[in-house]
């Protein structure tokens, strides 16, 4: 089949917001090749852009994922968004946002009618085992306004030649919808529309108002995982989440602990 390019359009972007986020958007920026748009906006952030600034590229030279990992966005063949936003809160009030952030991209995906859409704790959106996207946050600032730029990527007609150099199970859209007819536009309307309003919400009530939600799109919830940290591993049944968006995880003794984020990589073992 041969792929139907659809280029980002600023204009048919601005036509699919509502007038929340339309009204949250302090600017909206689109390029046909940047290193990083999360890059891009934390330079933004470090110059006093105002909360609400939108960044999209076609394509991006040092896209990156979690601990260091290289994030392959070829020209035109993914979603590469993200968003600077600015919250009155403390940092250690944020805990979970990265989980909310995940619940966006997932709600965006499911509006496309894929119905197995699935979330792996802390950052991976998957679809039936494999990653079809990923989460980036990235901070700074005081303790009086503390800035956040989420960085979404999500495949949508990956060529073959970089598939093969992901090194785990990946699938994209166009597999899922067995279509190349996909509306990059629409996609990433609806995306910031989600985002605008999870991180408001999250703004006033924190992670706890999306712990029911999140579990929901748990993929790991009562499977046995390992993970690794700086100096040690663990390994357990994954029990959900907590209100920080800990997850929780249980111990052949029986023992229930929390694990935050930070620099934890998840393996599903069974």
């Amino acid at each position: 089949m041969s792929s139907v390019l659809e280029l980002l359009d600023r204009e048919h972007i601005l036509a699919g917001l509502t007038a929340t986020a339309q009204s949250a958007l302090s600017r909206l920026e689109l390029f046909p090749m940047l290193d990083s748009t999360n890059a891009y906006l934390q330079a933004g952030a470090r110059e006093d852009w105002p909360s609400g600034a939108v960044c999209l590229a076609e394509q991006q030279s040092a896209g990156r994922g979690r601990l260091g990992r290289r994030w392959q966005t070829p020209f035109g063949a993914s979603l590469a968004l993200s968003l600077l936003w600015r919250f009155h809160l403390p940092p250690d009030a944020l805990s979970g946002l990265s989980l909310a952030t995940g619940i966006a991209a997932a709600r965006t995906v499911q509006t496309l009618g894929v119905a197995e859409v699935g979330l792996k704790w802390p950052n991976d959106v998957w679809w039936r085992e494999r990653k079809l996207g990923g989460i980036l946050l990235e901070s700074g600032g005081g303790s009086g306004e503390f800035y956040v730029v989420a960085g979404i990527g999500l495949n949508i007609n990956l060529p073959p030649f970089i598939g093969e150099l992901i090194d785990q199970p990946w699938v994209d859209l166009r597999e899922i919808l067995a279509t190349t007819a996909i509306f990059r536009n629409s996609i990433a309307a609806t995306l910031i529309n989600e985002l605008v309003e999870i991180f408001t919400r999250f703004e006033q009530g924190g992670f706890a108002d999306f712990v029911g939600e999140w579990a929901k799109f748990d993929i790991i919830a009562g499977r046995r995982v390992r993970l690794q940290m700086l100096n040690s591993t663990v390994t357990g049944i994954a029990r959900g989440v907590d209100e920080t968006g800990a997850l929780l995880l249980e111990s052949e003794s029986g023992e229930v602990k929390p694990y935050i984020g930070g620099e934890i990589s998840l393996r599903v073992e069974s």
